[in-house]
């Protein structure tokens, strides 16, 4: 992997370890030569982790949506910031310029993120691997509902496991080199009554 996507938070949540651990995650990639792809923007936890990786040498693409650069929330340190028109375009850019996703705690725009790609992929459009980084379990009420869309039917295990998790960024970055996409199609049958 020479580019990862992380998608979270404008805002830096209610826990301190939040804004570590993006930290953390930045560093890491930097130090592993992975160069980090995100939002572009400096405030919140995607602030913290451009920061993270931009302090230890590492190249860091912002994607941002030039109505959010009017906000001034635009990072000023980053290698290289693309703007572009809408939301959807910001999606698009960031899934073509990695090798795969992690998802940091974050609100509607991180889920929203996190879910488009896991379509994508699950429609075969990608077989990049996606992750949770469940930092202090902040993910343990999705991955609850996950289980839930599967014993219901509505999502296939194999589908279900693209979603690749661990509360470690080593861990979750193993994970994902060693990340197989699934072989079967989306579709459930009904059951034959």
């Amino acid at each position: 992997m020479k580019r990862i996507t992380v998608f979270c938070g404008s805002s830096f949540g209610t826990e301190e370890i939040y804004t570590v651990q993006a930290s953390l995650l930045g560093k890491t990639l930097a130090k592993q030569n992975i160069e980090l792809v995100y939002g572009g923007a400096n405030v919140g936890l995607m602030g913290a982790v451009a920061d993270g990786a931009l302090n230890e040498g590492g190249k860091v693409i912002g994607v941002l949506p030039d109505f959010l650069r009017s906000k001034e929330i635009a990072h000023k340190g980053l290698t290289e910031l693309i703007l572009v028109e809408s939301m959807h375009e910001r999606k698009t850019k960031m899934n073509d310029l990695c090798d795969g996703v992690i998802a940091l705690p974050g609100g509607f725009g991180t889920l929203e993120e996190l879910f488009e790609m896991l379509t994508w992929a699950q429609l075969g459009l990608h077989k990049k691997p996606i992750a949770i980084l469940n930092i202090n379990g902040f993910y343990d009420s999705l991955l609850e509902l996950l289980q839930t869309m599967t014993n219901k039917g509505l999502l296939k295990e194999a589908n279900k496991n693209m979603v690749l998790v661990s509360d470690t960024i080593e861990d979750l970055l193993q994970k994902m080199k060693n990340y197989t996409p699934p072989t079967t199609g989306k579709w459930i049958e009904k059951p034959k009554l």
